[in-house]
C-alpha cells in the first residue's frame, strides 16, 4: 500500500535514487526522460524543495494536489518548491512519454533568475491549468530543452551555469507567452468563468450573511470557481485588464451606489452592512474608485433626480 504521508526530495540525488537512475551529471540542476520510467516503490506521493517542470503524453495517473491529469497531447506543469506530486498506485503509465526538469533553489542563487522565477505566476497553477502545447509549441519547447541538455552532459566549466540559466529563462518566457495564447484561444470556457465570477459575486453582495462573513477574499472566490488564485488572476488580467480584487472592489461599489440612490441608510449603516468594521475604510474605497465621496455621490445623484 501507498505511503500516506509524502516522500520529501530536498536533493537531485534523492530524485536519481529514488527512480534508480545512474548519479546526476550536475548536484543542483537534473533532466528525466520519463518514457519507458519504471516506479516499482511503495510512495506514490512525493514533495519537492525543488522546482520541478515538466513536459509529458499520455499520462491519466498523475495528481498535482487534488486534480488529475488526463490528456494525449503533449502538457506543460511547474511546481514550486513545497508542492506536491502524487501518483497512482498502480505505478506509471506504460504510455507516458516527456521529461521532468528538476532545478534546486541553490542553482538560481545570485542570479537575476532567482527573482525573477517568482513572477512567473503559472508555478502557482494547479494541474487542471497546466498549459496544452500545439505541436509546433511543443518543438520550441523540446528544442530549448534539448539545448539544456547538451550543456547538461557536457564537461561542467565555469560557463555551464549561466549558459543554462539563459536558456531557462528563455524556456520560462515561451511558457509565458504561450499561456497567454491558451487563455485566448479557449475563449469560450474562459468567458464561462467570467459569468460564473459575476454571478458569484452578485449573489454574495445579495446575501444578507455579507455583514458577517466580510467582504469576499480572493481565495474564497477562487475557491468557489475551483481555480488557483495565480490562475484566476492571469485570466482576469487578459480578459478584462483587471485583478480579480479589482473584480471584487467594482462590485462592491456598484452596491454601495445602489443603497447610495435608493435608502435613506447612512454612510456608516452602508459600510457595515457591505462589510467593512470601518467606515472611514469604505468611503475611501468609494472615492478612490468614483472620485467622489459616498456623500457627494449621494446629493449629485439626487440633485439629477
Amino acid at each position: 500500500m501507498a505511503n500516506a504521508k509524502p516522500y520529501r526530495i530536498k536533493s537531485i540525488t534523492e530524485i536519481h535514487r529514488l527512480m534508480r537512475l545512474p548519479k546526476p551529471h550536475h548536484p543542483l540542476i537534473g533532466i528525466v526522460d520519463v518514457s519507458g520510467l519504471k516506479n516499482d516503490s511503495a510512495i506514490n506521493a512525493v514533495l519537492f524543495d525543488l522546482y520541478v517542470i515538466s513536459l509529458k503524453r499520455g499520462c491519466d495517473k498523475l495528481h498535482y494536489g487534488q486534480q488529475r491529469y488526463d490528456f494525449d497531447e503533449g502538457l506543460m506543469a511547474f511546481m514550486s518548491p513545497g508542492q506536491i506530486l502524487r501518483g497512482e498506485e498502480n505505478g506509471v503509465p506504460a504510455n507516458l512519454e516527456g521529461w521532468m526538469l528538476f532545478i534546486h533553489p541553490d542553482f538560481l542563487w545570485n542570479t537575476p533568475l532567482a527573482r525573477k522565477i517568482k513572477q512567473y505566476e503559472y508555478f502557482g497553477y494547479s494541474t487542471n491549468e497546466a498549459l496544452f502545447l500545439s505541436d509546433k509549441e511543443e518543438t520550441i519547447i523540446n528544442g530549448i530543452v534539448e539545448n539544456i541538455k547538451n550543456e547538461y552532459y557536457a564537461n561542467i566549466d565555469k560557463f555551464s551555469q549561466d549558459i543554462i540559466i539563459s536558456y531557462l529563462e528563455t524556456l520560462l518566457n515561451y511558457a509565458e507567452r504561450f499561456y497567454q495564447r491558451q487563455f485566448i484561444t479557449r475563449k469560450i470556457a474562459n468567458h464561462h468563468i467570467l459569468d460564473r465570477l459575476e454571478k458569484l459575486l452578485s449573489d454574495y453582495f445579495n446575501n444578507d450573511d455579507l455583514v458577517t462573513k466580510g467582504l469576499p477574499t480572493v481565495q474564497y472566490i477562487a475557491q468557489q470557481l475551483n481555480i488557483s488564485p495565480n490562475y484566476l488572476r492571469s485570466l482576469l488580467n487578459m480578459l478584462t485588464g483587471q485583478s480579480t480584487q479589482q473584480h471584487i472592489h467594482d462590485k462592491l461599489i456598484e452596491k454601495a451606489k445602489e443603497k447610495l440612490s435608493t435608502t435613506d441608510l447612512s454612510v456608516s449603516e452602508i459600510a457595515y452592512g457591505l462589510g467593512f468594521e470601518h467606515p472611514q475604510s469604505f468611503s475611501k474605497l468609494f472615492k478612490t474608485k468614483t472620485n467622489v465621496s459616498p456623500l457627494r455621490f449621494r446629493q449629485s445623484f439626487n440633485q439629477v433626480i
